[in-house]
């Protein structure tokens, strides 16, 4: 069981240009969309979160039952589903605006216990800034790290949420002692500062940057790099091909039984890069339609 912790919202994407175009409500979420992609990967897994008992709320859940994805965690509340306006450029980039006051996912509390199959736990995004609940989040990375979980970590980084960077920084580098494998894009690593060099030092066992159409970056431990390029396709949007990759990685890490650091380390290039290709594929499938709509197994093919 892979349990993957964070918010779930209502992505508003625009279906035409303007300030005022009209707006399509989609299920997203950074840890959503992770979830939702390991259960069409067909990956066990399970979402801890809470979400609104509202219309939206209510979709949400539904969303990742039809994936197989286990909501028996997820804690439910009266407050409004939070909702992040989307704007997309002509590259298909999206730049998000957020409605967070006062919404469920804030009011996470950390779970006295997770599934007892659970062998690895992602975190990332909205989740792990906005308190309360981001340090429930927290206090429940460092407590299943303790436990000898394999811990995976995407920042996401929204930076309309974060009113003090620096902080935000600070507190970033605490978590780094209790990831196993940190994801994270070009642009998050250049706004947070530091290398994967340095971040490797800290904890993590691998560190993946994502270079949009250029493709995916492992560091190791042992200090090597290996790279493949992205897979070619027509951009509709890039909402969700980022959480893609998380899915794609540790649903491929699981079928290896390389849910460890000692495992993590050990894998060689061709593992790598075979891993890498097959996270970069399923992420242009992502971008090739609109919305968070990752792919299900079929749709790769063997890897």
């Amino acid at each position: 069981m892979i349990v993957v912790a964070g918010e779930a919202l209502i992505d508003l994407v625009p279906q035409g240009a303007g300030a005022l175009a009209a707006l399509r409500p989609a299920l997203g979420g950074g840890p959503y969309n992770t979830a939702l992609a390991l259960g069409r990967l067909g990956s066990p897994t399970a979402f801890c979160s809470r979400t609104s008992y509202d219309a939206f709320g209510e979709a949400l859940l539904d969303g990742l039952r039809k994936a197989g994805v286990d909501v028996s965690h997820v804690q439910r509340g009266p407050e409004p589903t939070t909702l992040a306006v989307a704007t997309v450029d002509g590259h298909g980039s999206a730049a998000y605006s957020f409605y967070v006051e006062g919404t469920a996912d804030r009011l996470f509390t950390e779970p006295d216990r997770l599934p007892p199959t659970t062998r690895a736990v992602s975190f990332g995004t909205c989740s792990l800034v906005l308190e309360p609940g981001a340090g429930a989040y927290e206090r429940l990375m460092r407590r299943t790290a303790e436990q000898g979980v394999f811990t995976a970590l995407d920042p996401n980084i929204r930076t309309g949420l974060i009113p003090d960077a620096d902080a935000y920084r600070a507190r970033f580098a605490g978590w780094l002692p209790s990831v196993t494998l940190l994801k994270l894009s070009e642009e998050d690593a250049r706004w947070l500062g530091g290398t994967p060099r340095e971040w490797l030092a800290a904890g993590p066992s691998a560190v993946v940057i994502t270079r949009g159409g250029d493709g995916l970056t492992v560091h190791t431990r042992d200090g090597a790099e290996h790279s493949v390029p992205g897979e070619p396709v027509d951009v509709v949007d890039t909402i969700g091909a980022g959480d893609t990759v998380n899915a794609a990685l540790l649903h491929g890490l699981a079928a290896w039984d390389a849910l460890s650091p000692e495992a993590l380390t050990a894998l060689g290039p061709e593992h790598w890069t075979r891993l890498l290709r097959f996270a970069a594929r399923a992420a242009a499938i992502t971008c090739s339609r609109a919305g968070a709509e990752p792919p299900y197994a079929p749709e790769l093919g063997e890897w």
